[in-house]
């Protein structure tokens, strides 16, 4: 019962939030995305968990990098093609479509919030879902990958390995020697699926358009990010610096801590459709619970 109670405490804290706060931008990170079955990045520190991932100027230098990603996304891929939206991706596109959000950018690469029904959604880091050639500049279905992938290395179907967020997996270097590569059916070029990699920036046209989101926006609700790569913590410097107020629903320490006037410790999963119930209903904030948006941790 004491758990349910919080979790209501915290949906009432977000709901009066975004009552007086009808465009905030929305941002997210790989924390909304857990329950759908998609491992997170880091724990509850911020901390990265595992190896150091593959950075883009090493994809497209070198042939065993590339062999070492593609051999990982081939064994991780049916994990995150398999996921889908969860309740606070549905909840974030119901607020949407109440009118009670301004726009979402996520830092998210699965697709899920436009699965989920939003439609304001710009994706920071690109889309995992489709593939791009770097000669030629075509673009290819993710799908349609997988399926060059296993008809060119039979001997990898079925292989175990831990899966890894984004469609990755742990799988050897030992493994690689005999591992195909796919490549693009236009010009025979090669393939890098259409993502920002650890290393690369966002395309500035993506990051002009970001930014402008969170100057047209009257606050900043941060869900399910550590925000510990800068592409996401630079919104919460921008919301503090034109006085816009925080709120940040995460499992765990964030990098804006120190910036946030409302940190809810729980699972969006839970708090945005209660979130969305309150507003749905049409609740005034005076029928709300009396909750001052005084930076308070919970």
């Amino acid at each position: 019962m004491a758990e349910a109670f919080n979790t209501h405490d915290h949906a009432a804290r977000i709901a009066e939030f975004l009552d007086r706060h009808p465009h905030a931008l929305v941002l997210t990170g790989a924390g909304l995305s857990t329950a759908s079955g998609i491992p997170d990045y880091r724990d509850r520190d911020g901390t990265r968990r595992g190896k150091p991932p593959i950075h883009g100027p090493d994809f497209r230098k070198s042939e065993f990098v590339q062999r070492r990603y593609w051999a990982r996304s081939m064994i991780g891929w049916p994990v995150l093609s398999r996921a889908r939206p969860n309740a606070g991706h549905v909840a974030i596109a119901g607020l949407e479509a109440i009118g009670r959000i301004g726009s979402v950018l996520t830092q998210n690469v699965d697709g899920l919030h436009g699965q989920a029904g939003s439609h304001a959604v710009l994706e920071l880091h690109g889309n995992i879902h489709t593939v791009v050639c770097l000669e030629c500049a075509a673009l290819f279905p993710r799908a349609f990958i997988q399926k060059q992938l296993e008809d060119a290395n039979p001997q990898m179907l079925g292989a175990n390995a831990t899966p890894l967020p984004d469609g990755d997996a742990s799988v050897e270097p030992t493994e690689l020697a005999d591992f195909r590569l796919p490549w693009c059916t236009c010009c025979g070029g090669t393939l890098m699926p259409n993502v920002v990699f650890f290393g690369d920036n966002v395309p500035p046209a993506r990051t002009t358009i970001a930014l402008a989101q969170m100057e047209r926006a009257d606050a900043l609700l941060v869900v399910g990010s550590s925000l510990m790569v800068y592409s996401g913590f630079r919104f919460c410097r921008m919301a503090q610096a034109s006085g816009k107020p925080i709120a940040a629903i995460n499992l765990g320490r964030t990098r804006a801590d120190d910036l946030l006037d409302i940190k809810i410790e729980d699972s969006s999963e839970r708090v945005l459709p209660l979130a969305l119930q309150l507003l749905g209903a049409g609740r005034r904030p005076s029928e709300m619970p009396s909750l001052p948006l005084d930076g308070g941790h919970l």
